[in-house]
């Protein structure tokens, strides 16, 4: 059976579905590496609909039904990517992949150099992922109760003429 997923720019009123996904995904994640708090779980639909105003925002959605979501803060010729998340229904589909990739093409697209995030350094499946996609640890800290690896990925020079501007892109991926 094929599955087809969009990725959009997220708006406004996804902010309660966004809200949802983002608090199972951070649980799961919070469990998994043996937390009790995380910052992503103090985040409220307000921050989230500030987030989607102010920075920039992709949704996957399956059937109307936000499945996956990336966030992307650009402060210089840096981005900082955050708040990753897949449902744990449709892991394995690619859409966390194809995420990934929307977000480095739209980092490409604005002339950045490095992007980074965070992720549990003993998580290996997350840290395997991100080395897949060129990542790697730059540092790791324990401010936060465990051992959470700042990773990054350095871009080449691009000629900006060459790339498209993912300002109003909307991709749509099919997975068997």
């Amino acid at each position: 059976m094929d599955t087809l997923f969009v990725i959009r720019h997220a708006v406004v009123s996804d902010a309660p579905d966004i809200h949802a996904l983002l608090q199972d995904a951070f649980r799961e994640y919070a469990e998994a590496i043996g937390i009790s708090e995380l910052e992503a779980l103090k985040e409220t639909i307000s921050d989230i609909e500030f987030e989607i105003a102010n920075n920039t925002v992709f949704v996957a959605i399956i059937d109307g039904i936000i499945i996956g979501t990336i966030r992307i803060e650009i402060t210089g010729d840096e981005a900082y990517i955050s708040r990753f998340a897949v449902n744990s229904c449709y892991r394995g589909m690619g859409v966390g992949e194809s995420l990934m990739n929307l977000a480095d093409k739209y980092i490409k697209s604005k002339g950045i150099k490095r992007s980074f995030l965070y992720t549990a350094s003993h998580n290996t499946n997350l840290v395997r992922f991100y080395y897949n996609r060129g990542f790697y640890t730059e540092s790791v800290s324990h401010e936060r109760g465990y051992p959470r690896a700042r990773m990054v990925k350095e871009y080449p020079e691009i000629d900006l003429k060459l790339q498209p501007c993912c300002k109003h892109q909307i991709n749509s991926f099919q997975s068997k």
